[in-house]
């Protein structure tokens, strides 16, 4: 996030010039903070100029997608085919906007919750199709239900409302960010564009103090509205937000006794935070503050840290060098045990629930692939899991989309 100001410019240009001949000139491991240590003054800030489509996925990376689905070539074929014949990319789904979506805790009451999700989800997975097959009926599809939200919603409400927006918030600009920057013939993008900025951004920009998937759902949904809005500002209080949670959601032994705590959360005793971790007390790599939770949540958090790390490398700031220990770590970890290895006592009395979900292959694509980190366990979970589809949620066609992309 800038903190500077143009007056303290050429003191900051001349401190961090110091700072980086330091680091130059000395052994890698001497004196070096960890990258989450790092003041924010001293990273990289929005970009001057936002890449287009950039949210999730880029061009490159579509084209990259359509080659190989051309070319019929797997895993991408079946994850294409997976993906056509969800309900999703229906060229006849009837969108259901409303003016207020309430959403109660796990959805009780559902007032437009699961209606708002999906058709979110199914605007992005008509951009996809529309990319992959250049048939223009999918993006006249996927333009039709944007619009039908854009023209009525007005809030959300009830206690789940922040995780409803950002669930919703995370897919709309995947989608528009496709359709605006590679289809001639959106009237209303103006108006889709003022339907984020007033009534999701407001809703996700501050954050939460709730389990920590909600803030980095909330974070991703910033992300991508601030990407599509090109909102400078919106960008680097996102990841200011981001830079402080991923560090309190995910332990490494680095971290000492107890985990990170995120900015304003107010645990400040030991107590409170083994608490807020579920009550568990021994710390380990990878561990999650949502692991003894269930896994489920803990997969959205991961895939939302992902989501976050893989849209700031399409513009230009990669934040995956900061956050890549603790993310190989925590895929690593819990996909050791959803491949049934034996749980210790030590680790949730010796027993996890659920599962992750289709969230490991974006996360594993960057840290893998493109950054060489062996990542056996996260490997043989994602190949297994192939093709990936959606939660419903916020997740959609992530071995179509990332698996093996260079892009």
């Amino acid at each position: 996030m800038r903190t500077g100001t143009i007056g303290r410019g050429l003191g900051l240009a001349t401190a961090l010039a110091a700072l980086l001949t330091g680091l130059f000139v000395a052994p890698a491991s001497a004196g070096r903070p960890a990258p989450d240590q790092v003041p924010a003054a001293a990273r990289a800030a929005a970009p001057a100029v936002f890449t287009h489509p950039g949210v999730l996925v880029s061009r490159s990376q579509l084209d990259f997608v359509r080659a190989k689905v051309q070319a019929g070539a797997q895993p991408w074929k079946s994850a294409y085919d997976q993906m056509m014949g969800s309900k999703y990319a229906s060229l006849t789904r009837t969108a259901k906007p409303r003016a207020v979506v309430e959403c109660g805790s796990y959805s009780n009451p559902n007032y437009g919750c699961t209606d708002e999700r999906e058709d979110a989800i199914a605007a992005y997975t008509l951009s996809l199709a529309w990319y992959l097959t250049q048939d223009s009926r999918y993006a006249a599809k996927a333009i039709e239900i944007m619009d039908a939200w854009s023209a009525v919603i007005q809030d959300h409400t009830n206690s789940n409302a922040p995780l409803q927006t950002g669930w919703a918030g995370s897919s709309w600009p995947r989608a528009a960010e496709i359709i605006k920057y590679t289809y001639s013939g959106w009237p209303n993008a103006g108006r889709f564009a003022t339907m984020l900025r007033n009534v999701y951004l407001p809703k996700v920009i501050n954050g939460s103090n709730s389990n920590g998937n909600w803030e980095l759902s909330m974070t991703e949904a910033a992300i991508g509205i601030s990407v599509f809005l090109e909102d400078r500002t919106s960008y680097d209080k996102a990841v200011a937000k981001f830079r402080g949670r991923v560090p309190a959601y995910i332990y490494v032994t680095a971290d000492g006794a107890l985990p990170k705590t995120a900015p304003g959360s107010g645990l400040d005793t030991r107590d409170k935070v083994i608490n807020y971790w579920q009550g568990q007390s021994t710390f380990m790599d990878g561990l999650s503050q949502e692991t003894c939770r269930d896994l489920t949540h803990t997969g959205y958090g991961l895939s939302a840290i992902s989501h976050i790390a893989e849209t700031s490398r399409i513009q230009g700031q990669d934040l995956y060098p900061e956050i890549a220990d603790r993310l190989r770590h925590a895929l690593g970890l819990h996909a050791k045990y959803q491949l049934g290895a034996a749980v210790p006592s030590s680790l949730c009395g010796g027993s996890l629930k659920d599962s992750l979900g289709p969230v490991t292959e974006v996360g594993f694509n960057a840290l893998h692939n493109r950054m060489g980190i062996a990542m056996t366990n996260t490997q043989a979970l994602t190949e297994q899991q192939r093709p990936a589809g959606s939660n419903n949620l916020f997740v959609a066609w992530e071995t179509l989309t990332h698996a093996n992309n260079p892009g």
